[in-house]
Order: C-alpha cells, then sequence, then structure tokens
C-alpha cells in the first residue's frame, strides 16, 4: 500500500497547482490509509506537506503576476489567530475516547475521520456545482474576507486541511479577485496558514519524521509542478467537476469504512 501511496502523493501537488485547491483533501486519506498513520497525527504531517507545497506554487505564481498579497494578509491574520487556539489550546483537551455505545468506542481519530469526511463531501459539491459568473470589479470587502478567513482557521487548525475550496470563492467574491489571482493568493494563505499551524504542533512537541515528510512533499513539489505549468494551458473550470465527483465518492468511502469496517 506504501507504494500506491507514493504514487498518490504526486495528486496532491497537482491539485494544488491546477486549481489552488484540494491537495490536503487528499493528503489526510493518503497518510491514514495507504501509510497507516494516526489520524491525529496525520494531521499534522499535512500541514507540513501542503504548506511546503503550496509554497511552492506560490513562487510561480508570484513570477506570473497571479498574488495579491494584501487580499492575503487580510485573509490569513484572522485565520492565524484561530488555527492556533484550536491546535494549542482546544485539540488537545479532546479526550482519546469520546464516550461509548455499548462495546462499541467513539475515539478522537473516529472523530476526526468522520468530520473530514463530511468536509470531503461539502468541498466536492462546491467543485461539481458549475461556477456562476463573478464579477471581479468592485470595492474588496476585508471585514467579510478576515471573517472568513478566522473561520477556515478553525477548519485548518481541526483538520489540517488548507481549505482551498473556502479560500478562493472567498478571495472571488469578496476580494474580487480573476480566478487565476484567487488561485495563486489562495496558495500563499494555505502557506502561511499550514507553516502556523505546524509550527504550533512543533512547539507542543509534536513526533515529527522528518525522512518520511520530505519525501512526500517532494513527491507532491513534482505534481506542483507540473500542475502549475498546465495551469497555464487547462482552463482549472473544466477540471474541478471531475476533480469534486472523486473526493465526493472518497469522502463516501471513508464514512463506510470508519462506520462499518473498523
Amino acid at each position: 500500500m506504501e507504494y500506491i501511496g507514493y504514487f498518490a502523493s504526486i495528486i496532491i501537488g497537482l491539485s494544488l497547482g491546477l486549481i489552488g485547491g484540494g491537495g490536503s483533501i487528499l493528503t489526510i486519506p493518503i497518510l491514514v490509509y495507504l501509510f497507516k498513520i494516526d489520524p491525529e497525527l496525520a494531521t499534522s504531517y499535512s500541514l507540513f506537506i501542503v504548506g511546503i507545497t503550496s509554497l511552492s506554487g506560490c513562487i510561480s505564481h508570484y513570477r506570473m503576476g497571479n498574488l495579491q498579497i494584501k487580499a492575503a494578509l487580510y485573509f490569513a491574520v484572522p485565520s492565524i489567530f484561530s488555527i492556533l487556539i484550536i491546535r494549542e489550546v482546544i485539540f488537545p483537551q479532546i479526550a482519546e475516547t469520546l464516550f461509548s455505545i455499548a462495546s462499541y468506542q467513539v475515539s478522537k481519530s473516529f472523530l476526526i475521520m468522520i468530520v473530514f469526511s463530511l468536509l470531503m463531501m461539502a468541498a466536492s459539491i462546491s467543485m461539481i456545482r458549475k461556477s456562476k459568473e463573478v464579477s471581479t470589479t468592485g470595492k474588496t470587502n476585508y471585514i467579510q474576507l478576515g471573517v472568513i478567513g478566522f473561520f477556515v482557521g478553525i477548519v485548518t487548525g481541526f483538520l489540517g486541511a488548507g481549505g482551498g475550496f473556502l479560500i478562493i470563492p472567498a478571495l472571488l467574491f469578496f476580494a474580487k479577485l480573476p480566478m487565476k489571482q484567487a488561485i495563486g493568493t489562495s496558495l500563499l494563505i494555505i502557506f502561511i496558514n499550514s507553516a502556523i499551524g505546524f509550527g504550533g504542533d512543533l512547539y507542543i512537541g509534536t513526533p515529527i519524521d522528518y525522512g518520511f515528510l520530505l519525501i512526500i512533499s517532494g513527491i507532491a513539489f513534482i505534481g506542483m509542478l507540473i500542475g502549475t505549468q498546465l495551469s497555464k494551458r487547462i482552463d482549472s473550470s473544466q477540471l474541478k467537476p471531475i476533480f469534486g465527483w472523486f473526493v465526493l465518492i472518497m469522502g463516501m468511502y471513508i464514512i463506510t469504512k470508519e462506520i462499518f469496517f473498523t
């Protein structure tokens, strides 16, 4: 299964490079089911992998003129606060066993995977739906951008997910960015959020296998390079529905496996 996991890791970067999100949606299932990593630790690993892969994408998009730094900071700063609150204050307080039903114990790991699968299905619906044309003219609503940033930080903190599928619509609607700039700016926000979340995990002493992380990140980086180059030639709106159906099927698989086959 590990060999399949290494191969699947390229899709993490490919997704981030092509559509500016979706990478972390795949990272957790790959780590948990193909590499047999504990879900709680997988959220930390996901932050590292998605963060460093997003950074490489940021550099490419910066060269293409697709980064809007001001919008990214207004979004990312509130996210930082919510990420730190979740990962360093709330998350460690959650008991390993939440409650029992008859002889069945509901664990923290089970909760993480169930919530994550629901997030995957929500993300898939937003990808499958045909996007409405968004006006890129008008005044940027920085207050709403910051509020959404705070809530995306909660998702990132709890699940180790970058939240690209939430960030891009926010940048389109409230920052009035064109799609290409929304994708590039999304990668910058994902990098900032992931770096803060992973740094917090290091601070509290989370055990990290850096050799493994660098290998997976390197493979994802290759996918990112391919995806970024393809994004110059392919309309990302054509790929999102296909990727959305794939994510929906994976989300349904996770729920089924966790409830009936764990």
